[in-house]
Parts: structure tokens; C-alpha cells; sequence
């Protein structure tokens, strides 16, 4: 029942391609409230960029996210990338007071305190997508565009139609999961340091029922998932970090994204800014149904679904460039159109 609650612990805690500035590895932003964000630079120097992109971590990650982008496409683009510790993970400061609207206060702040302009591109992953929401409603102004990859669904908003989750057995899982994180933190933390939790082993053992083919094979590169560890789960703040995290995403949100108007409405003296979701078709974690269905009800988004793509997508080879080219440069490839996929499950 809460194993999806740790599954989003392994997505994304891999090194990338990209190049790491020379920088201390302690680069921190204190914020208003007294807290620091943690964050790291990479891709071309700030002040010889053309684009300035936030990516934002999902669950379990860092930073030291991956995000499998070619390092020639980044120099001849002029990219420069900020990664940032979110609230509580890595060298950030944990915010017991998070919510929705401080992720993306935390955002904005950061963008002020390493001053990268008045608007900025934002790209966040798998669980780093309701951070991406967040900023779409709290701080649109400050967006120049945004891509969503492999983004999570909470199951509470309403313009989900009934007939989608009629038979999603994640739903009830969520739904479990959340109500034993909310008010049995204590013994969720004891199920999960015991011996008896399957933990990594049992995702190891069998991932065929998280994991399509090609992430499989993304798999069997990596060198572990060290935040499933009994070692780090023990730790206080490491747990309540994934907790409040986990609570925040799936909580009753204040809006529901099918509800927000086109950041970047057409007219004279706009910008062709745009906001992406980038979806696997064989994604075992998050349905392709449910972002086929947001992205109708919100035709100001631009839909791109890998055919044969699972929860990883992120790491794939070529995946990461299609995702620069098209959010920066209108550049889209049409084998990532939903229309190619011929077959309905």
C-alpha cells in the first residue's frame, strides 16, 4: 500500500551530461524567512546566456539531478541552468511551513537573490512538476515559458473525470497512503525501517510492475538509490522531508490546474512563450490518460507523449535535447505528437 509513497525516491538522482561550473558545492540563498535554498550552476556562464532555465528536482532528488541533455546543444544554444535543493533536500533548509505557494515563492526568491531577470524559463520533474504548477498560478509573470516532464497527477482535482479513475487502482493506493502519512507518521516511519519493508529489494525484484522496458534498461546503469536506505530513512529530517513532500503534492489544492488561465496569451508585444507536458505513453506511475485529458481541458498546452516511454523519460538519449529545442525554440519533432501513437490500450 505505501510503496508508491517511496517509488518517486528513485527517479532522478543521477549526474548529467551537462557541465558543472566551478563553483563551491556550499552556494546558498537565504531566503525572507531566514531559511537557505541550496543551488548549483551549469551549462554556459550566466552573463553569456540566451536562455535561463530553473529545473526543479522531484522526490527523493537533488540538485545533482539528472537532466540528459547533450552538452554541444547547450553551447550552441547558449543555456544556463540553476538547479536548487527544493525545501529539506540536500543542503536546503527544511521549511515546516511548506505548501504550494511557498515552493514557488522559493523559486522566485532564488531567481531574485542569484538576480537571473525578470523572467526565466522553469522546467520541473516528475514530482518538481507541482512546484512547476505553482509558479504557473502564484507567479506567472515571472515565467517566460515551462515544461513539465513525466509531471505527477493528484487525483483530488476535480476536473478529473470519474470515468478515469473508475478503475485506477493508483487512486485508492494515493488515497491509503496519504491518510497513513498524515496522521501515522510515527508508525509509517517504523513500517519503514523495519526488516520487514521490501524496500529497494522488492522494487529490484520485481520492475516490470513500475518500470516499461526502456526504463528497465535505464536501471541497470544506475548504482543504487541511496534515499531508500534504512540508514538515511532513520533519520528524522530525511523522512519528514519526504513526508511533507508527499503531503503537499496530494493534498486538496487551492486550485485546480485545469482552471488557470494561458499565462502567455497571444497579442502585440508578447513573447511566444509556451508551457509543455512531456508524457510517456507507457508510463506505469502516471496514466498518459490523465495528461491527455488535462492538456484537452487546457488547449494552451502543448502535449508531447514518448511512444515507447515510461516514468523515465527523463533519461533517455535525445529526450532532454527534443525538450530544450521545443520549449526554447518552437522546434518540435513529430515522432513526440500524441497522434503517432496508432494503438489504444
Amino acid at each position: 500500500m505505501l510503496y508508491i509513497f517511496f517509488f518517486f525516491v528513485f527517479l532522478l538522482t543521477r549526474s548529467t551530461k551537462m557541465a558543472d561550473q566551478p563553483l563551491n558545492p556550499q552556494n546558498r540563498i537565504k531566503l525572507r524567512d531566514g531559511r537557505y535554498l541550496a543551488y548549483k550552476e551549469r551549462g554556459v556562464p550566466k552573463d553569456d546566456a540566451k536562455f535561463t532555465i530553473v529545473l526543479v528536482h522531484g522526490f527523493g532528488s537533488s540538485k545533482d539531478m539528472n537532466f540528459n541533455v547533450s552538452q554541444e546543444l547547450v553551447e550552441e544554444t547558449g543555456i544556463y541552468f540553476v538547479l536548487y535543493d527544493r525545501a529539506g533536500y540536500g543542503e536546503s533548509d527544511p521549511n515546516p511551513k511548506r505548501s504550494l505557494k511557498s515552493e514557488a515563492s522559493d523559486v522566485q526568491e532564488l531567481a531574485d537573490g542569484l538576480q537571473i531577470g525578470s523572467r526565466f524559463y522553469l522546467i520541473g520533474i516528475s514530482m518538481g512538476s507541482y512546484t512547476a504548477w505553482s509558479c504557473l498560478k502564484h507567479i506567472p509573470q515571472r515565467l517566460a515559458g515551462v515544461a513539465m516532464v513525466a509531471p505527477v497527477v493528484n487525483y483530488r482535482w476535480p476536473s478529473i473525470p470519474k470515468s478515469l479513475l473508475k478503475n485506477d487502482y493508483r487512486r485508492e493506493v494515493l488515497k491509503w497512503s496519504y491518510w497513513i502519512a498524515k496522521y501515522f507518521p510515527g508508525l509509517l516511519h517504523w513500517w519503514v525501517t523495519q526488516n520487514m519493508f521490501p524496500t529497494t529489494s522488492m522494487l529490484e525484484k520485481t520492475p516490470a510492475n513500475y518500470f516499461n522496458d526502456q526504463d528497465i534498461e535505464v536501471l541497470k546503469h544506475t548504482k543504487g538509490f541511496p534515499m531508500l536506505t534504512k540508514e538515511r530513512l532513520r533519520e528524522h529530517g530525511v523522512f519528514e522531508t519526504l513526508r511533507r513532500d508527499f503531503l503537499v503534492a496530494f493534498a486538496d489544492w487551492d486550485f485546480d490546474p485545469a482552471d488557470l488561465p494561458d499565462p502567455f496569451p497571444s497579442g502585440p508585444g508578447k513573447s511566444p512563450s509556451s508551457v509543455h507536458i512531456w508524457q510517456g505513453y507507457e508510463d506505469k506511475v502516471i496514466p498518459f490518460q490523465l495528461q491527455r485529458c488535462l492538456c484537452h481541458k487546457l488547449q494552451w498546452i502543448k502535449y508531447h507523449e514518448v511512444p515507447k516511454g515510461g516514468h523515465l523519460i527523463v533519461h533517455y538519449e535525445g529526450v532532454c535535447d527534443a525538450i530544450l529545442k521545443s520549449l526554447l525554440l518552437g522546434e518540435d519533432l513529430p515522432m513526440y505528437s500524441p497522434k503517432a501513437v496508432v494503438t489504444e490500450p
